[in-house]
């Protein structure tokens, strides 16, 4: 009997074969999202060095409940205010394996609507 993969295996595997594609630059660094139930955080990271530019997440804006849409598009607008004062304009998404609807789509139009690029 062949046995069914998990959800996170399905979604490790996703994310593994984005992220063959998808590096992030000091001139277009990657922002990369995590979901969980109760919550969602985005940071833009620059891989060539192994550090995080800036992030946002509904735990650091203390938002009552996290895991909705309208949450998303807060963390997303609060992430594209932080890059713009550090001048950063043009990312790579990273999508982290998760399909690109509801919370992730939130929050990627979210960042575009507060002047990210990708």
């Amino acid at each position: 009997m062949i046995q069914k993969e998990s959800r996170a295996t399905v979604r490790s595997r996703r994310h593994a074969r984005v992220r063959e594609k998808v590096n992030g630059t000091a001139a277009c660094p990657r922002l990369v999202v995590f979901r969980s139930n109760k919550h969602i955080e985005a940071q833009i990271v620059d891989d060539l060095k192994g550090v995080t530019l800036v992030s946002s997440g509904s735990t650091q804006l203390k938002l009552a409940n996290g895991g909705n849409c309208e949450a998303a598009a807060l963390v997303g607008a609060d992430l594209a205010k932080k890059a713009v004062a550090k001048k950063i304009s043009k990312v790579v998404f990273d999508r982290a394996g998760y399909l690109y609807h509801g919370r992730v789509a939130a929050l990627a139009d979210a960042a575009r609507k507060g002047g990210l690029l990708f």
